[in-house]
């Protein structure tokens, strides 16, 4: 038995735990190899247990995944434009999860880990939707389940082939290491380069600034605006007029409008990269004169949607100093 498979059979269940651990803390160290190997670990006499192994998954997920839901309890939109910014998923994928979440609530922690990228702002979004700790925890812990459960079963159902190759990182120590290393330097490097490849393709996407819009609203001359946040958002945190919009589906909403019609996207994704994926879209179809909105709803959100609630508190305020007076 080489030095590694020693390794593994005596240290596995704190190598599977840490691994885990911080995979779901965010890193993009991978942890289903690990699991795999623990799945054909488990069918040979010493080795760890199916039962020890989902034990110690379930308790880094739950760990991990309980810093991220009060993360994103206490800081909420920053929180999730952090995640955007330092994910390498693709931002629809970022924005269907926040979807689901939307639409089924902490039921779909049960299968997010299976999604790319949806692990950890799910349970973010779990925090900010304010989901109660304890029905976070169950569903989180039936999510962890299904996602270690799936590794396992299949490096038990691979196990002779998983062997071999244990066998063959025993024989080349040192060699094999560095190839795995280079394998997930090159896989990090890709996921990076896609996305600096999609940054820089939306940015040849003309913006609008907020300023702009508000020019042009208040010259009648307001453009149609589309939102593509997720769905589940409520009408009255939007801007005035906008139409919701999902970028995948077709869009019938624009069937009443001519091709010079001008258009503003926004979203609330850092760079503005879902307005401008759509934005790429409407152009291809015929849509010049198309436009991501510039800092997207945040920006408008600060600038026009905070004055004008303090506007609203300071009208609220005369109205009780008004309504305060005696009547003489």
């Amino acid at each position: 038995m080489g030095e590694l498979q020693v390794l593994l059979e005596t240290h596995g269940l704190m190598l599977v735990f840490l691994n885990v651990l911080i995979e779901q803390a965010g890193a993009p160290i991978p942890a289903y190899p690990m699991l795999f190997v623990s799945g054909a670990l488990s069918m040979r006499e010493g080795g760890p247990s199916l039962a020890a192994v989902l034990g110690a998954v379930v308790a880094a997920c739950l760990i991990a995944d309980t810093l991220w839901y009060f993360a994103g309890k206490r800081l909420g939109q920053p929180m999730l434009r952090t995640i955007c910014k330092v994910s390498l998923s693709p931002d629809a994928c970022i924005r269907q999860t926040q979807s689901l979440y939307i639409r089924l609530g902490p039921r779909s922690l049960v299968f997010a880990k299976l999604l790319p990228g949806a692990g950890a702002l799910s349970t973010a979004m779990a925090g900010m939707t304010a989901t109660p700790f304890a029905v976070f925890l169950f569903y989180d812990a039936i999510g962890a389940v299904v996602w270690a459960g799936a590794a396992l079963m299949v490096g038990v159902a691979f196990s002779d082939f998983i062997d071999a190759i244990l066998a063959a990182f025993s024989h080349y120590g040192h060699l094999a290491l560095l190839a795995v290393l280079a394998a997930l330097v090159a896989f990090v490097g890709w996921r990076a380069w896609l996305r600096i490849r999609l940054l820089r393709r939306t940015r040849r996407i003309p913006r609008m600034t907020v300023t702009e819009l508000e020019a042009r609203r208040m010259a009648d001359r307001l453009p149609v605006v589309l939102d593509v946040r997720s769905h589940g958002d409520d009408a009255l945190d939007r801007i005035p007029g906008a139409l919701v919009v999902d970028p995948d589906s077709p869009l019938e909403v624009l069937a009443g409008h001519p091709e010079t019609a001008d258009i503003v996207i926004y979203c609330s994704c850092p760079n503005e990269v879902s307005a401008a994926i759509l934005a790429e879209r409407l152009k291809r179809a015929g849509y010049g004169n198309t436009w991501a909105l510039a800092g997207g709803f945040e920006e408008w959100w600060r600038l026009h949607g905070q004055a004008g609630q303090e506007d609203d508190g300071a009208q609220s305020e005369a109205d009780l100093a008004r309504d305060a007076k005696p009547v003489r």
